[in-house]
């Protein structure tokens, strides 16, 4: 449908220094549909203000201006969106391509905005272009087309929704002669075919083509008068594309936001890669640490378990240090039988310590003799290497035969073969060698001294010369908690000793003291990699308001062809999400980088990454790109269209 547009009373002003000068000053101005009209004027005139208030990329400080009746002053700034992307079309002098997009991309931008189907866009994108004789520049850059040819592509841009009303400021200002006069015979066609022309310019050529020429000076109107070389017209304009549904448009314009996302990034790879750099060692660093503190708490829990699974020692006394420990007596044999029998217990070893000198032929050195139980390795996790270990028989028949640690066997049979079989002297008790120990990270009883164990029947008659015990080692069922198994034992022994005669250590105390600590320590540095992130988040912030100042101009075309507020906002939104989610990619992938060179540097240290932590990196990630990119794509949304487009 045709538009008439009615201005009455309308004055233009614009701040200056302290007060304000008028540019516009009380426009009275109708314009009918069909008519071509030129607004001539010197520069300085006021016809480019006029203009921009007509195609509504501009208000009004005072007066009415009213379109088929519709007072514009009440409009919201999506509603002008609306009116300039489905009844207006502009052509600039300076062209305002978008120099990432080809002509035909170029020419598809307001139906992209206005929610066009995909297929009618294009396929009416090509026929205009091919009307206009861009047939074969369909898929070129503005950079590579001349100056008429982009004038013709942004013609093209102006019809592409119906253009009802198509405004041109200077057309040929920017073009030769002949490129000029070709784009004023489009426009003379275009209005024969209905559409209201109206031209902007100070050569009064261009302005001899219009059937009425309006002159302005000082911002005010000193003469309207008809040319009377009108060409005939037909009534209406043809009709734009009709919409997609709505869900079809909104993706459109979603994924026209993510492209034209990608396409600026790509255009400055630097600035988008020193801008994801904070991104990157955050995320590396916050995926790294967790991956650190678990990879150390599991080799710490590792170690504990070599040390004893979930295992209760037993000790006569108060307390460590006792100086009554050595005369208290109840602490025997039959202590660990009868705590073998209960049902939260897997496994028990008796134990008694003493320190004697080793000899193997003419080698002697000062060893750890360990009297245990037949299940104290089952007790302690400890494995063998070579041979075997002690089975019941060689509990109760005191046997005299020893399974050595690693020191051991590397003190005493260095130059030898396997020690399996060979015969060791105990102080003045000969033992066979049956097995030796697997390296344990945990260490030894013994510490940094060989360890010998032998049964702690044997170690109790020929070596000790006592009955009672220095400790009991209890292993807790896996399906018992270790605090309940405690209370248990402490009861049992209790109601043996008729008193608390001994105390407890508990080595899941230490396993979780450690967890708790490894946790904090985790924490701590994640805090420290936190800051890194917020850091990188604040570079984000300042490279995306940088990008905005730089993309002010098309910030402002795209808003001429259309663009709602929201369209502005999502798409730089969309661009610091982006350069966040793929600097969080990078981080993670250089954190998992970090686990394989640390995984395959021998250390036997594994980081261990998880996927909630991985999970958490992402969501970081997108959170700062939404958080940290809201207020430059905010600053872009609110930008005034007709200030946008006067920035360079």
């Amino acid at each position: 449908m045709a538009l008439s547009l009615r201005m009455t009373k309308v004055c233009r002003t614009f701040p200056a220094g302290e007060g304000e000068i008028t540019v516009l000053k009380d426009i009275d101005l109708a314009i009918g549909a069909g008519e071509m009209v030129a607004i001539v004027g010197a520069s300085g005139s006021g016809k480019s203000t006029l203009m921009n208030i007509l195609g509504c990329l501009d208000r009004p400080s005072r007066g009415l201006y009213a379109i088929d009746g519709r007072d514009v002053g009440t409009l919201e700034p999506d509603e002008l969106a609306a009116l300039r992307r489905e009844r207006f079309g502009f052509i600039f002098q300076r062209y305002h391509l978008l120099g990432d997009l080809t002509a035909q991309a170029n020419v598809t931008v307001p139906a992209i905005y206005a929610g066009a189907d995909p297929a009618t866009r294009e396929a009416r994108a090509l026929a205009l272009l091919s009307r206009l004789g861009l047939g074969d520049r369909t898929h070129h850059r503005p950079s590579q087309l001349s100056g008429g040819q982009q004038q013709r592509v942004s013609i093209a841009r102006a019809l592409m929704n119906g253009g009802t009303v198509i405004l041109a400021d200077e057309p040929t200002g920017a073009l030769d002669t002949a490129s000029g006069e070709e784009v004023m015979r489009i426009l003379r066609d275009l209005n024969a075919e209905g559409h209201t022309i109206i031209l902007v310019t100070h050569d009064m050529a261009v302005a001899a083509h219009a059937d009425r020429i309006i002159e302005i000076s000082d911002g005010v109107i000193v003469a309207d008068r008809p040319n009377g070389s009108a060409p005939p017209r037909r009534a209406e304009p043809p009709l734009p594309p009709s919409p997609a549904p709505g869900w079809r448009a909104v993706a459109d314009r979603l994924a026209e936001a993510f492209r034209m996302a990608l396409l600026a990034m790509a255009a400055h790879r630097l600035r988008t890669f020193l801008t994801m750099l904070g991104i990157i060692i955050g995320i590396a660093a916050v995926v790294s640490v967790v991956a650190l503190g678990k990879g150390a708490q599991a080799m710490i829990m590792s170690q504990i378990s070599e040390l004893g699974t979930n295992t209760i020692d037993i000790y006569p006394g108060k307390d460590f240090g006792d100086m009554r420990a050595a005369a208290i007596p109840t602490l025997v044999d039959s202590d660990a039988r009868v705590l073998a029998r209960q049902s939260y217990v897997d496994s028990v070893s008796p134990n008694l310590s003493t320190t004697a000198t080793v000899r193997y032929r003419s080698l002697a050195v000062s060893a750890q003799v360990n009297g245990v139980g037949v299940h104290s390795f089952r007790v302690r996790g400890l494995r063998a290497s070579e041979g075997r270990l002690f089975d019941q028989g060689d509990e109760d028949r005191a046997g005299q035969v020893a399974v050595i640690d690693q020191k051991t066997r590397t003190t005493l049979f260095a130059r030898d073969g396997s020690p399996i079989g060979a015969t060791l002297l105990l102080g003045t008790m000969p033992v066979r060698v049956i097995g030796v120990l697997q390296p344990s990270r945990g260490g030894d009883f013994g510490g940094s001294n060989p360890t010998v164990y032998v049964p702690y029947s044997a170690a109790a008659a020929r070596l000790v010369g006592k009955t009672r015990l220095d400790s009991i080692t209890v292993r807790v069922s896996d399906r018992v908690p270790s605090a309940v198994a405690q209370e248990a034992v402490t009861r049992l022994l209790t109601q043996r000793h008729r008193a608390k005669d001994f105390f407890i250590f508990n080595s899941d105390q230490v396993r979780k003291t450690i967890a708790r600590t490894s946790t904090i320590l985790t924490l701590l540095i994640s805090a420290i990699a936190v800051i890194a992130l917020l850091v990188g988040g604040i570079g984000v912030m300042n490279i995306m308001l940088v990008s905005v100042t730089e993309r002010t101009r098309e910030i402002g075309v795209r808003m001429a062809v259309g663009a709602r507020r929201s369209d502005i906002l999502q798409q730089f939104l969309i661009e610091a999400v982006l350069v966040c989610l793929i600097g969080g990619a990078i981080g993670v992938s250089l954190a998992l980088v970090l686990g394989g060179v640390v995984a395959l540097s021998g250390s036997g240290f594994r980081m261990v990454f998880s996927l909630p932590s991985i999970l958490l990196a992402f969501a970081c990630s997108t959170m700062i790109g939404v958080l940290f990119g809201f207020l430059p794509a905010r600053n872009a949304a609110r930008l005034d269209p007709v200030e946008a487009l006067a920035r360079d």
